[in-house]
């Protein structure tokens, strides 16, 4: 049997602001948590998926938040770590930081939730070995971090440059292009971390095979539910597939984006629109034979 998961990175809107650099320019707070994190644990409930939500630790700080996640994890929904404070640049940073943001992050969530997250996703998909250590001392089960797509970091670095060259300057960093070279389907982590060795399992963010397109919520919502179908369709013979979604993807223009419509074009589409694009690649996956699961359980299964 074929598997795929489904997994949502819960980045606040604030961090859009960071990665357009329109930090202290204000933004609306705490829209994911509010809006959609309930959004998504419906639909999700509605087509009978089981969710994995990547968290950071210091949204956990309000109540409010930790009490959305308990009940998401009371429909059965695995809690995963997303470092305490999502820091873009977290891989140019000291081994102790490192430590202090994976620590920090499955610590908030058991003190939030009482539940220890085994899953791992790093802030803008960028790992290095010195990361990859921290983990493995941290007691994480599995990582889902790697992005092998070069559009995607063609696109990343495209938007770096014309950043700096308006004079805004840009939370988001480049990775390094070596990351390009990692298995595509799921492996263990090895030395330097995209070889396939020994280490932690690793669930890399899903591309189309061959083209290495990025399969993720922001190309599914802005190709609509024909454009959605018809990558789904380039998956049939994968083994596996990790569609990893943003909290943003659930919310829609009418869920005062504004300040981001200018700069990010799914900010300006319908949540209608949306939720019948990602629906569409759910069913069809469905159809195509794929049983879901959450990422934990892909884990142990597939890596």
């Amino acid at each position: 049997m074929r598997l795929a998961s489904i997994s949502i990175d819960l980045d606040e809107i604030h961090h859009y602001y960071a990665i357009h650099g329109l930090a202290g320019r204000g933004h609306t707070t705490d829209l994911v948590y509010d809006r959609a994190v309930p959004r998504a644990s419906d639909w999700a409930q509605a087509l009978d998926v089981p969710l994995t939500f990547f968290v950071v630790g210091s949204d956990l700080a309000r109540a409010e938040n930790a009490e959305t996640l308990r009940t998401v994890a009371g429909r059965g929904h695995e809690l995963a770590n997303h470092t305490l404070s999502h820091h873009y640049d977290l891989t140019r940073r000291d081994a102790q930081e490192m430590e202090r943001e994976v620590a920090g992050g499955i610590d908030a969530l058991v003190r939030a939730t009482g539940q220890r997250p085994t899953g791992f996703r790093a802030p803008g998909y960028l790992v290095n070995d010195a990361l990859v250590d921290v983990l493995g001392r941290s007691g994480v089960g599995y990582d889902s971090s790697v992005f092998p797509s070069p559009a995607y970091f063609a696109a990343k670095a495209a938007k770096l440059v014309t950043l700096k060259l308006r004079g805004r300057k840009s939370h988001s960093v480049q990775g390094s292009a070596r990351a390009l070279l990692a298995p595509a389907r799921p492996y263990r982590l090895g030395t330097p971390y995209w070889k396939a060795g020994r280490g932690l399992p690793e669930l890399p963010i899903q591309v189309t095979p061959g083209t290495r397109l990025p399969y993720i919520g922001t190309s599914l919502v802005l190709a609509g539910s024909d454009g959605a179908r018809l990558m789904t369709r380039t998956l049939l013979f994968e083994p596996f597939v990790n569609l990893e979604l943003h909290g943003i993807d659930f919310l829609g223009a009418d869920d005062d984006l504004d300040p981001l419509k200018p700069h990010q074009p799914d900010a300006r589409l319908s949540r209608t629109h949306k939720l019948a694009a990602l629906s569409a690649a759910v069913e069809l996956l469905r159809k195509m034979g794929f049983a879901f699961i959450r990422l934990d359980e892909a884990a142990r299964a597939v890596a």
